[in-house]
């Protein structure tokens, strides 16, 4: 594994538990009201653009660190919406 992929694969992992804290909160208060919905929803597009971006250049540290990042935003989103 070169440099580059392990600094990749540390970015991607940080960035991925850095949204744990939130996705946990938020699933055990189901208090949603302080969250801007149309913040979520930029970072759901740019982190799905990420995931396209690492699947056409075939990047394992982007496409998971995004994918995980993709699938926690979109918890907060659905959250969001179901609970305000």
């Amino acid at each position: 594994m070169s440099i580059a992929e392990i600094i990749g694969f540390s970015a991607a992992f940080i960035c991925a538990v850095s949204m744990t804290p939130q996705v946990v909160k938020i699933y055990r208060t189901k208090k949603t009201s302080d969250l801007s919905l149309g913040a979520f929803g930029t970072l759901a597009t740019g982190l799905f653009l990420w995931l396209i971006y690492g699947l056409l250049i075939h990047s394992i540290p982007v496409i998971v660190g995004n994918g995980i990042g993709v699938s926690f935003t979109l918890y907060i989103i659905i959250m969001k919406i179901k609970h305000g």
